[in-house]
C-alpha cells in the first residue's frame, strides 16, 4: 500500500474532528465510490451509494449538519493489500468501522459500516 496506515488514520480522524469535509475528501480519488446505510437516510435517492467526490461531498456536508457534535476516536487500524479498516468510536460511544480501498495512494472505494443492533448509530438528529 502507498500510505502509512497509522498516519492516514490519524489525519483522517483529525479532519473529521475538525468537521473539515475538504480535508477528508483530499484523500479520495475524483471517481471514488462510497456506501453507507446512513447515506440512505440522509439522501434516500442514493440508496446509500455515492459515486464521485461531488456526491460524497454533498452527503458528508448534509451529515455533518445533522451531527453537530461529531467526533471520532480511532480504536484500531487494520491494513490489507490495498485496503484499510479504521475502527473508531463516534460521539455516541458507538463502535464503527470505515473500510477504505486504495488505488494510487487515494481512496477509490469506501464503506461506512455500523453495528446491526444499534437503532441510531450515528447520533444524527432529524431535520
Amino acid at each position: 500500500m502507498d500510505i502509512d496506515p497509522a498516519q492516514f488514520a490519524a489525519r483522517w480522524a483529525a479532519a473529521w474532528n475538525a468537521h473539515d469535509v475538504e480535508a477528508v475528501l483530499a484523500h479520495f480519488h475524483e471517481e471514488a465510490a462510497f456506501t453507507s446505510p446512513f447515506a440512505a437516510q440522509v439522501m434516500p435517492e442514493t440508496g446509500g451509494v455515492l459515486r464521485g467526490k461531488a456526491a460524497i461531498r454533498a452527503y458528508w456536508t448534509a451529515g455533518l449538519a445533522r451531527i453537530p457534535d461529531l467526533h471520532f476516536t480511532v480504536e484500531g487500524v487494520f491494513a490489507g493489500v490495498d485496503c484499510l479498516v479504521i475502527a473508531y468510536t463516534n460521539q455516541k460511544g458507538t463502535r464503527v468501522s470505515e473500510v477504505l480501498r486504495f488505488a494510487g495512494g487515494k481512496v477509490i472505494e469506501g464503506h461506512g459500516t455500523y453495528p446491526v443492533d444499534v437503532a441510531n448509530p450515528t447520533g444524527a438528529q432529524d431535520g
